[in-house]
């Protein structure tokens, strides 16, 4: 079968699978529930870690439920309904062959089902089943789980877990929830996202859990470092193809909110994001978007000169470097590449070296401030004192940041309380 059919299949497969979740929200005219699905069948792939696994779709206030079949079984969020293993075991699986659960997170809708998985007594038995979590996953829960006498696994993020047989990478993901994970097995490049990625939607963050933008984004970048092809979300269909573009879309998503700007009409131009994410100190999306423009525009000198600054201030000194040469050997006068090559250097400890570019900067324009300062810097780090306070504005600048500095020091003293630590 060539790529394209194969492809083809997918698409079609998800496609039935999204219209069978059409219109959830109207319960008048809910269509038939599905029910529990072949992986291999739905995703179109025989590798063996889907050939025996098996998922039920979501619906309501329960979450997606997978099961990975292998030398054991392995349920990754057990949902919210105490139907749904009476139908899973009906297909014929043990109970007692379930040896893990993991929860991507621990919201009611992903993580109560396991207490329904725990009413069945060869499962409750099973004292060695265990429950993964992240560390920062509900007290409540774990405290529950804990007076069951089942193991409780705390992951962090960055552990192989070995889960029926395959080896499953833990990211660690927070933004929807503080105790987000996502799962990663990298042959078959696939992604169990739990509400961190969803298809054609986004999850809200949930303060109340500790959800918060920043870390979104934070967990987002953890996921455009994997080669993803699939996803297995916690809500909608499994995608079968460009799961690394749906994580991507995400990431941008989350971008827009950080700046406010999801309900905008027009929303800004991938230079225009940069410069607001780069105010709010967040570079490495500054930096995204900064590759975003100059994919489509390679000699943009304002791109390249945003890029390179929000390098220089991430300590990626040496790659803001050839990008101001680059602008350099065009606008051999562009003042903001020549004080940005001057802050690259100085950020490598190549003090002496640095110099020149400031010189060169107040060559061209003398009211230039920061580069008075960088250049007084340079000069104060490479020994030449003197020659750093004979530099009016620097000199200043020196002043004012030692009085603070002895201002700070001075403070517990003036409390009364004495340093107790010699």
């Amino acid at each position: 079968m060539s790529t394209a059919a194969t492809d083809q299949d997918k698409l079609e497969s998800q496609r039935e699978l999204d219209s069978q979740q059409e219109d959830e929200s109207e319960p008048k005219e809910e269509p038939e529930h599905p029910g529990w699905l072949s992986l291999a069948e739905i995703l179109k792939n025989p590798h063996p870690v889907f050939e025996n696994g098996v998922f039920l779709i979501g619906y309501h206030f329960s979450s997606n439920i997978y099961v990975l079949a292998g030398d054991y079984l392995t349920v990754v969020d057990s949902g919210n309904d105490y139907t749904s293993f009476i139908q899973f075991f009906k297909l014929g699986f043990n109970a007692a062959d379930i040896k893990k659960i993991v929860l991507t997170h621990g919201h009611r809708d992903h993580a109560m089902g396991t207490f329904e998985l725990l009413r069945y007594p060869p499962v409750l038995e099973n004292k060695d089943l265990e429950i993964i979590i992240h560390e920062t996953g509900p007290y409540e829960f774990k405290k529950m789980i804990g007076q069951l006498e089942h193991p409780l696994i705390e992951v962090k993020g960055g552990e192989t877990l070995e889960l029926s047989g395959f080896d499953w990478e833990v990211i660690r993901t927070p933004g929807h929830t503080i105790d987000g994970i996502c799962l990663y097995h990298a042959p078959t490049k696939t992604a169990i996202t739990g509400d961190t990625v969803l298809p054609h939607a986004m999850a809200d963050v949930d303060k109340n859990a500790g959800g918060n933008l920043e870390h979104y984004l934070y967990g987002l970048r953890s996921l455009l470092k994997r080669d993803i092809e699939i996803i297995l979300p916690g809500h909608g269909v499994p995608m079968a193809l460009d799961g690394g573009k749906a994580v991507e879309q995400t990431y941008e998503g989350v971008m827009l909110k950080v700046l406010g700007l999801e309900e905008a009409e027009t929303k800004p131009s991938w230079l225009g994001g940069a410069g607001k994410l780069a105010e709010k100190g967040l570079l490495q999306e500054a930096v995204y978007c900064c590759d975003k423009e100059l994919a489509g525009n390679p000699e943009n000198a304002m791109a390249l000169q945003l890029k390179a600054y929000s390098l220089t201030d991430m300590g990626r000194c040496e790659e803001a470097i050839e990008l101001l040469d680059k602008i350099l050997l065009q606008q051999v006068d562009n003042v903001h590449a020549l004080l940005g090559k001057g802050r690259a250097l100085l950020g490598l400890g190549r003090h002496d070296e640095c110099l020149k570019y400031f010189d060169d900067v107040l060559g061209i324009n003398p009211d230039i401030k920061e580069a008075h300062i960088y250049k007084g810097m340079a000069l104060h780090l490479a020994g030449r004192y003197d020659e750093a306070m004979d530099i009016e504005i620097f000199r200043t600048e020196f002043a004012e940041g030692f009085k603070g500095q002895l201002a700070t020091e001075e403070q517990p003293a003036s409390k009364g309380e004495p340093d107790q630590s010699s």
